[in-house]
Formats: structure tokens, sequence, C-alpha cells
């Protein structure tokens, strides 16, 4: 049963399957800087030896008898054929010649970038590693917007043992950028390594100064011809003093001088180079990691009450003058709920209630009415003219605008008539309003995206840049994550192409997930979690999550508060737990932001343990005296001030946790450069606080053992401080926010 299996010796004795030809032309060979040798794999040459000795009748037996026998079976004498060898480079989804891989930042493969701000300096890491003991190298290709391209050196970075090499990029002007990581045969530090051993052995020292001769000439003919002379006229010195002759100091000094070792980093041919394949990555304007937001409705600046109930809204004219209070406290963005036609079909009363009085503004989230839609202005805050004129004042004053893009609608919209296939209808022929159940939305009709995307995806791009063209930079994406992903991905990457200077936030408080996802596609900003994170832990674990594993695409928008959200930490009202929720905000992140009525401590709550604001403002005018007291005015200029003074705390990336002795004490460091900010922040706003916080000086590029002059910029107190340090807080002065330096510089 088994005769239809040849054995080994059978099989061998055949003649060999015919395997596809070696290609006639060799492959195009690799861009090469410095000129790179690619080496051809070689051929294993099979040596004879000695015939072994066996009795005469034996050889007399076989055939071919007398031949010399091999280690290696003899090649066919007819049809030779070769199996052809791969081009020692990167392989797709494998392993190069030098294996290279978990590049990062690399986001879903590189099917999208990763993300940075011009000036921003970013951590490009890599596992790589090699067979045997020859030493490698590694670098970084980054080629910019105009496509020159810039070589960093790698190093390989603690725990040694895994193989992670990382470079230090720093990046330019806005724009798509794409970087490689090159791997290479490091002959240079290979020799050098085993000629520092037999130099003081005193081994092989003439073999050893010939091959490291060999090396420098060809690096220096490399530079040569490149017109680097005076690189070339140090590698040949060093050539000829490496001199078996010599006295060992005079050779150890050519294995070891740094000029000599940063011109063989230069211009040595790097053999064996393995390219990693091109990944995305796109550097933004610093304002679409750095702001910071101030939002407010228009309608209820400069709103009047009559004797009888009703009202006259403010308007865009209005509401110049909060632009200006906006620009003195130090905010960057001025940012608005939508300023569309609100339908009057099912519009809420105050406190969300199903009944709405005649005057009553109703919510500016169901947009559309017969004054128009969303490339409409509500008639109540005035004319696109005088919106106009409104954006126009607010960039004198040095401030963005920032409108809400919500992409959904009243039933009173234009589109309920003209594109009904834009909505959901239900089986007894109404368009489905929106609903998170037991939660009904009746004055809100959500888009189907489904039904007709060509129309929906190009109306909503539409939109976007009618308002762009209007002077708004920056659109705060209403319920992203109540969208597909891959519209947004669309919309993002269209956006992007036209008007790359435009700035998009989600306001997405969902799944990590969901979070991320829009995040990669294309989003700029979003908000977060912050507003629920009130404990050391808690803050301690997401600060290390946004500043480490997330920090390459998702940048967090720390809010205080939002009109939908009322937080638990400061339902309270006392002033010290909104000064504290402020204080971890602007420190924290490089972006943040207050709706208005937060630096009151308005705090009065719709339902026990619930986080809606009574008499919130969605739902009716809310003209405030932002000179009553209590009042934060005045910490929130101060705020503004020190992040305006501090790049440390305009960036995630240099963030550290740092170690505390009381629960209710956090502590965390940022550097950016020299620039270096402790903050320490007690959560307890009832009772003073006291304890020890420890700061790795090290991590701050300081001397661990040298004292430091810490100085609050809260306060104006300047204090020496060394790694360990008592503290005490109280709700009066809750918090430090110090500037480190070493003692010596004053």
């Amino acid at each position: 049963m088994f005769s239809k299996w040849k054995s080994r010796s059978q099989r061998r004795n055949e003649s060999p399957q015919q395997v596809p030809d070696e290609p006639t032309t060799a492959p195009a060979p690799m861009p090469q800087e410095p000129p790179n040798r690619q080496e051809p794999a070689p051929r294993a040459d099979v040596q004879p030896v000695s015939p072994p000795v066996v009795p005469e009748q034996a050889l007399a037996d076989e055939p071919d008898a007398g031949r010399p026998r091999h280690a290696a079976p003899e090649p066919p004498a007819e049809n030779p054929t070769r199996i052809p060898v791969p081009p020692r480079r990167g392989v797709p989804n494998g392993f190069g010649r030098i294996p290279v891989h978990n590049v990062s930042p690399v986001l879903e493969n590189g099917a999208y970038p990763a993300k940075a701000v011009e000036g921003e300096t970013i951590t490009v890491r890599a596992n790589i590693f090699r067979e045997g003991h020859d030493a490698l190298g590694a670098c970084v290709i980054l080629t910019d917007p105009a496509g020159t391209e810039q070589r960093i050196d790698m190093a390989q970075v603690e725990p040694m043992g895994l193989d992670i090499w990382a470079a230090q990029v720093r990046l330019g002007v806005p724009g798509d950028y794409s970087f490689r990581v090159e791997a290479f045969d490091d002959r240079w530090r290979t020799w050098q390594h085993n000629a520092a051993i037999k130099l003081d052995a005193g081994l092989d020292v003439p073999l050893v100064c010939a091959e490291g001769r060999i090396l420098l000439e060809e690096a220096a003919e490399a530079a040569r011809a490149a017109d680097a002379e005076h690189d070339a006229a140090l590698l040949a010195d060093a050539g000829r003093r490496l001199d078996p002759g010599a006295p060992v100091q005079q050779l150890r000094e050519v294995v070891t001088g740094p000029e000599v070792d940063a011109a063989m980093s230069r211009w040595l041919p790097r053999n064996l180079l393995t390219p990693t394949a091109e990944f995305p990555l796109v550097v933004h304007r610093r304002g679409a990691q750095f702001s910071s937001w101030y939002e407010f409705f228009p309608r209820s600046v400069g709103a009047v009450r009559h004797e009888d109930g009703s009202w006259t809204s403010g308007t865009f004219r209005s509401s110049e003058k909060m632009l200006e209070r906006i620009a003195e406290l130090g905010f960057t963005v001025a940012y608005l709920p939508p300023i569309n036609p609100i339908g009057r079909a099912f519009r809420k009363g105050p406190n969300n209630t199903l009944q709405a009085g005649p005057d009553d503004p109703g919510s500016p989230w169901a947009i559309g009415s017969a004054d128009g839609g969303h490339d409409a202005v509500n008639p109540e805050l005035g004319t696109i003219e005088d919106f106009d004129h409104f954006v126009a004042r607010a960039h004198e004053l040095g401030l963005e605008i920032a409108l809400d893009f919500a992409l959904q609608a009243s039933p009173d919209h234009p589109w309920a008539v003209e594109h009904p296939e834009w909505f959901t209808t239900r089986a007894d022929g109404t368009i489905a309003y929106a609903e998170n159940p037991p939660k009904k939305y009746q004055d809100i009709y959500p888009i189907n995206f489904d039904n007709d995307p060509e129309g929906i995806y190009n109306e909503a791009l539409r939109l976007a840049e009618f308002w762009i063209d209007h002077g708004v930079t920056i659109l705060r994406v209403d319920n992203p994550h109540t969208k597909p992903v891959d519209f947004w991905a669309w919309f993002a990457a269209r956006l992007h192409e036209r008007h790359p200077e435009v700035v998009i936030q989600a306001e997405a408080f969902t799944r990590p997930e969901m979070m991320h996802a829009l995040a990669k596609v294309g989003f700029h900003l979003s908000y977060c979690y912050y507003t629920w994170r009130n404990t050391k832990y808690e803050l301690g674990e997401y600060l290390t999550e946004l500043s480490n594993e997330s920090v390459d695409f998702f940048r967090p928008n720390f809010f205080t508060n939002t009109p939908d959200i009322n937080p638990t930490f400061t339902q309270s009202g006392n002033p010290a737990a909104f000064a504290i929720r402020m204080i971890l905000a602007a420190t924290m992140s490089p972006a943040w932001g207050v709706y208005s009525g937060f630096e009151l401590c308005e705090h009065e709550v719709l339902k026990p343990g619930g986080e809606e604001y009574m008499n919130s403002e969605k739902y009716e005018f809310r003209p405030r005296d932002y000179d009553a007291e209590p009042n934060l005015n005045g910490l929130m200029r101060m705020l503004n001030a020190i992040r305006a003074g501090h790049p440390a705390l305009q960036q995630m990336r240099g963030t550290q946790v740092l170690g505390t002795s009381s629960d209710k004490i956090f502590a965390f460091a940022k550097r950016d450069g020299d620039d270096r900010v402790v903050t320490i922040v007690s959560l307890d706003p009832d009772e003073g606080v006291d304890g020890t916080v420890h700061i790795d000086l090290g991590w701050l590029g300081l001397d661990p053992d040298a004292p430091v002059r810490v100085h609050d910029e809260l306060t104006g107190q300047d204090f020496d401080w060394g790694a360990d340090n008592y503290v005490r807080l109280w709700p009066a002065q809750p918090a430090h926010v110090l500037s480190v330096r070493p003692a010596d510089q004053g």
C-alpha cells in the first residue's frame, strides 16, 4: 500500500524537478546614502575531502569508483538550476536581512498617519536585531512635505536585552510627512569592538590594523566623492596612524576617537541595508494641540427679560463684548453652540420639559426651521453679516472661533421635506426621532448615512466649507460616535486636503475604542474622561495613558464642565473644588476648556445623583453677572498666563506622574527641553492636607543629588528643594504650580 511513496535515495537519483530560472537582470539597486553595497548572498563552495579508506573490492563495485566524495550532494551534471534569493531588504509583513519590526508611531499598520504639531519632538522606536555578534546600526529617514529626506541615527535604549532602538525626531512646518527605519551592518562598530580586545591583548595586531585601514579608506573615498575634504583627510590620516608597529595607545586613539567615529558614521557605506515600509505622519499647526477654550451661548449675552416675562435675545453684536472678556482672560478659542434656526416642532421648554412656552428659545441642537437649515443663522441672533463682523472682531482680539457642527435636524428642517431619504423611516411611515431609551428627543431627527451616502457626505462637506468661508477655523463636532467612522474618515481626509488649517474636535463621550478610532481617522482633538477622573489613582492612571500609549494619535481637551455635565466634584458649590478642577485641567492637558458659569461656581443639579444643571442654558436664556462673588476670574487669567509662558504645559509627551505620601495629594511633572513644571494639587476642597512629594530629578534632566530652585507660579514664592519635599495645602491655596531649575541658576 505504500508503493507510491519513494525512498529518499530513490528521489535523489531521479532528475530534479524544474524550478523557475534565476532572473536574467539584477534587481534595481536601493537608494543609498552614502553609497551602499548590496552584496549578493555568497555561494556555499564545496571543498573535496580525501576518499575514505575502504576495501579495494568495494571500490571496484561502486560506480565512478575513486572519485572524491563531498560533504554536500553534487550538483546535477545537466539542467543546473538555482532558487533565486530575494533582495536583502525589508519584507512586507515579514523580516528582512536585518529584522526590523514593531515600528512606532504607526497607526493601523500605516493606514492612518500618526500625529504631531510643528516644532514638536517625537520618539521613533523599533525592535531591531540580527544573528550572531556583529554590530548593527539603524536610523530614521524622515521625508518632509517638500520631499526632502533627513537622516536621524537611532540608538539602543534600556532595557538593552529587548533590542529596542529609538531616535528623537524634531518636526518642522505643518504638512504630510513620512518616515522609515533603516537597519544596516555596522562594520565599524564590529571592528572597534574586536580591535579594542585584540590590541590590548596583542593578538593579530597586523591583521586588525589592515582590516581597519580598509574600512577607513572606504569611508574616505566616499567622503572625497561628496567633496567632504575635511572628513576625507581626517579618515585618511587615521588610516595612516593605524600602523601595527605604532604604540598601542596611538592605535587605541584611532579605535575610540570621537571625530573619527563621527566621520565613519557619516561616510562608511552601509552594507546589508534593510529599510521598512514608509509610514505616514501628519504635522498640524500648534493650535491643534495647545488651546484654551471658553464656551458661551450668544443668545444669553445681552438678553433682556421684560416685565411680562418675555425675552429679547442676545445677538452677535451684543456678544462682541464677551469676546473682549474671553481674550482678556487669556483664552484662545471662543466656542459657540449651534447658531442656526431652531425648530418649533416639539420644542423643549425649561429643564428639558416637553411643553415650551411662546418665548422659550428651545435647544440650539434642534437645528432647522422655516428660516433655514445648517447654512442659515438664527434670525434672533442677527444676520450672516453680523456673524461675519463677530468673527472679524474675534480675529482682531487674537481669538479663533469654534462652531458646533451637529449633523442632525429638527422636524422643521428643510431636509425633512427635500431629503426624507437622509433619515430613517419607521413602519408607520413617520421619520424616526432620536432616542436613548428611556429618553426620547422628539425635537431631533438623527441622520441615516446609509440611504444616500454620496448625497449626505457631500452635503456635510459643503456645510463645513460654508462656515469655513465665513472665518470659522475649528469645528466642534457633536456626537460623532453616533455616525459611521468611515464617513468621518472620508470627511476628515477631504478637509485636510482642502483646508489643512481647520481643526476638528470630537465631542465623543463614549467607549475608548470609538474615541480612539475617531482620533485615528482624522479628528485633531477630543473631549475625554477627565470630568469623571477625581481620585489620585484615577487621575494618575489616565494621565499616564494619555501621555504614553495614545499620545501619537489622541489629543484630549480637558473641559471642566459642559452644558450637559455638572461635575459631581463641584456640586457642593465649594469654590475650592472649582479651583482644584480648573488647576488640574489647565496643567494636565495642553488643551483645556471652561463652559460659562463654572467660574461663578454654578452648581445646582436638576436631580440628586445626576449631572444635569438646574435651569440648563440649553433650554433658556442665562444672562450672567461675571463680576458677582464668588468668582474665579483671577485664577482663570493666571492659569492661562502660566500656560502661555511654559512650553512644558503645551504638550503631552513629556509627562510623568509623581509619587506622594497622601492619597489626597496628586502630583505630576512636565518637561519640554529646559522648561520644567511640577504641579501639586490637593484633592480635598474641605480640609488641609500635607505630605511628601518625590520628584524624579534625573527624569527632569537635573542632577539627582543637587538642590533645585522652584518658583510657585500661583503665589510668586521661591523654595530650595531636593528630590523629596514636604508640602501642605489647604482650601484657600489648594495647589503649587512650580517651575523648576538648577539652584545655581538663581
